[in-house]
């Protein structure tokens, strides 16, 4: 340990153990974690709250940065699923591809996913007075890409990918959605679009939103943001705040 920061080799430790190092850390007044040779270890920074930033070197497990309110972690390579579960604040970034079920429940900060995602990422997401959650992905994205999203915003590049194969998401794209908005760069498959939404191209509020995250995402992995804005956005929204109102017998 030196001053403020401290760096841990993971590797072959158990995560209960890894955990309880890092809040002991924490305890003692450490801000600035380095941790190296991860692999799979699960619920890293989750629960954690204030300034502290975490450099993650490896594959963190499922539900790393779950409930942190505040801390700000950069992941140099993939992360495995559940990351940013419910995450009040803070910043989540990763330098490579992540799984499912990304930013379950977000209530508010940003993750920034350098390439792919894989399936119901952002779903159920939410919005509270000054919190607007964001989550912006590079690359493609799988099935069900803002489930039930109810607040906030996704933004989905389809850029950085090697999946050419591919369409920019999933199927059923925003199934559920009754609040929040999906920023799809270029064109939306209308096949890969779920019920009761619409799709238009932004206009230049829509845009504001695109470009002020758009720029944090391309200095976090030094990217050219007018590349990235050099194509047309669409946003995805819900009809109505209660889509499927009309399906329940009214009291």
């Amino acid at each position: 340990m030196s001053g403020t920061s401290l760096t841990i080799d993971s590797s072959g430790i158990y995560y209960r153990e890894l955990n309880e190092q890092i809040r002991a850390a924490v305890a003692d007044g450490v801000t600035d974690f380095v941790l190296t040779g991860v692999k799979g270890q699960r619920y890293i920074a989750t629960g954690l709250a204030g300034n502290l930033t975490f450099t993650v070197h490896g594959t963190p497990g499922q539900d790393m940065g779950a409930f942190m309110r505040g801390p700000h972690i950069r992941v140099e390579g993939n992360a495995q699923d559940g990351v940013g579960n419910t995450m009040d604040e803070g910043r989540i970034v990763i330098n490579g591809l992540a799984g499912d079920v990304i930013g379950y429940g977000m209530r508010g900060g940003h993750i920034f996913v350098r390439t792919d995602v894989g399936y119901r990422v952002g779903i159920h997401m939410k919005a509270y007075m000054d919190k607007r959650p964001v989550i912006v992905i590079g690359g493609k994205a799988g099935d069900f890409l803002g489930e039930y999203m109810a607040g906030g915003a996704i933004i989905l590049l389809g850029m950085f990918s090697d999946k050419t194969y591919a369409p920019i998401c999933g199927r059923s794209l925003g199934t559920g959605m009754h609040g929040g908005v999906i920023y799809v760069r270029g064109e939306v498959p209308p096949e890969q679009l779920g019920p009761k939404l619409k799709c238009v191209p932004c206009e230049s509020e829509d845009m504001e939103i695109i470009s002020c995250n758009v720029a944090a995402f391309a200095r976090e992995f030094d990217e050219s943001p007018d590349l990235i804005l050099s194509e047309r956005f669409h946003k995805v929204s819900p009809f109505s705040h209660r889509p499927y109102g009309n399906m329940y017998c009214p009291s």
